[in-house]
């Protein structure tokens, strides 16, 4: 089995949904972040240069939110699939965004899974909503 680092459940508060009113008040959402990485040099060395900063994921998917809003989650986990591989190199990246929309249900999700030979080299998405 690969090695990994996992962010569980990062809250966030981001624009989502499919009607204009629905994306008018951040929603809260929490997102899984798996990141198939070879840990073994920073488990040797204790380096933080030798693994990805988890740190630094959580920071950039926040700024990510920030200045955008999406109409699906699928969207929105694609985008931060596409971020994590283009700025931190995982070989393999898997994003889950629940969200709490729906009454009687305890969330709505998606899951995403993107190896690195997926990167766009850099992070764009043409039409942002």
């Amino acid at each position: 089995m690969p090695d990994r680092i996992t962010i569980k459940d990062f809250e966030v508060w981001f624009h989502v949904g499919v009607p204009d009113e629905e994306r008018t008040k951040p929603q809260r959402l929490l997102i899984t972040i798996e990141m198939t990485h070879d840990l073994g040099p920073s488990g040797a060395s204790g380096n933080l240069t030798d693994t990805i900063d988890y740190f630094a994921v959580c920071q950039a998917v926040r700024a990510l939110g920030q200045a955008r809003s999406w109409k699906l989650i699928e969207a929105l986990a694609d985008d931060i699939c596409m971020l994590v591989l283009d700025q931190f190199s995982p070989s393999v990246v898997r994003v889950a965004v629940k969200k709490f929309i729906l009454p009687d249900t305890r969330w709505v999700s998606v899951e995403m899974i993107r190896p690195a030979k997926n990167r766009r080299g850099s992070h764009r998405r043409t039409q942002a909503t």
